[in-house]
């Protein structure tokens, strides 16, 4: 899992992403407009872990207008568990619902004037498909059904970005500032101890490093490298948008500069 910073400090270029449209009917999470103030991609929840027809809507017509890139988030179909949840969801079926998920939100994107400009996995998905190579093929099966031109976002090395380069299909690699790494460069599974990084500061220089120097201090205090185009800010986090907001200053002050992927 480990890859060479392919960026000198001179030249260091980030896309910002959050997962948007986090809701479901009058239950909402994420803050989309002021986060949509700050970030370059949106990731929308289509449905399966978050998100309904009118808050799918909602936020593409919120992206369209801000030129905020949109993104499908997709996911296992488990709403009770917000995503996180393993599941072991056959290949043909896994690949129907990603499609499905992209689909839907095309619609929205469309009439929007805008449109679905790449894929992202969520939670438990999102984590399988790093070293699941069957899941990883259904994932690329999906978005081909949807859009065989879209950028799939994802972890660096993973089996998806295996899968999705084999098929054709651009890839985006992505890093997180509030996810503790492990000295392999994955993710330490949200169940543990300090899997998620908590104090702001520490998310604000971490994200610093990663789009600058593309590295990361892993939990057992090595330094990782970890290639990535997108840093993804959660935006179910307390005190996201201020967050947010901290990153993007620090990022501009560092001499990053915050563009889009796609």
């Amino acid at each position: 899992m480990r890859t060479p910073p392919d960026q000198s400090p001179a030249e260091a270029l980030i896309d910002l992403n959050a997962d948007l449209g986090e809701g479901f009917g009058r239950w909402t999470l994420t803050d989309d407009e002021q986060l949509l103030s700050v970030v370059t991609s949106a990731n929308v929840a289509c449905g399966f872990h978050a998100g309904d027809a009118a808050t799918m809507r909602r936020v593409c017509e919120l992206a369209a207008a801000r030129g905020v890139r949109i993104g499908a988030q997709v996911s296992y179909r488990d709403l009770a568990g917000f995503g996180r949840r393993s599941m072991d969801v056959p290949a043909a079926e896994l690949a129907a619902e990603v499609a499905y998920q992209i689909g839907a939100l095309q619609v929205f994107a469309r009439a929007a004037g805008a449109r679905v400009a790449y894929v992202k996995p969520h939670g438990a998905l999102y984590n399988r498909v790093v070293r699941d190579a069957e899941q990883a093929a259904a994932v690329v099966e999906g978005v081909l059904l949807a859009d065989r031109t879209l950028p799939v976002l994802g972890l660096p090395g993973s089996r998806l970005h295996e899968a999705a380069a084999e098929a054709g299909l651009p890839v985006v690699p992505e890093a997180f500032g509030d996810r503790a790494y492990r000295a392999d460069g994955t993710l330490v599974p949200r169940g543990r101890a300090g899997a998620v990084v908590s104090d702001p500061e520490a998310v604000v220089e971490r994200s610093v490093a990663l789009a600058r120097f593309g590295v990361v201090t892993a939990d057992c205090g090595s330094s990782v490298a970890v290639r990535a185009r997108s840093l993804c800010l959660h935006g179910d986090t307390p005190g996201a948008v201020d967050l947010a907001r901290r990153v993007r200053e620090r990022l501009t002050e560092a001499g990053v500069r915050v563009e889009a992927f796609a």
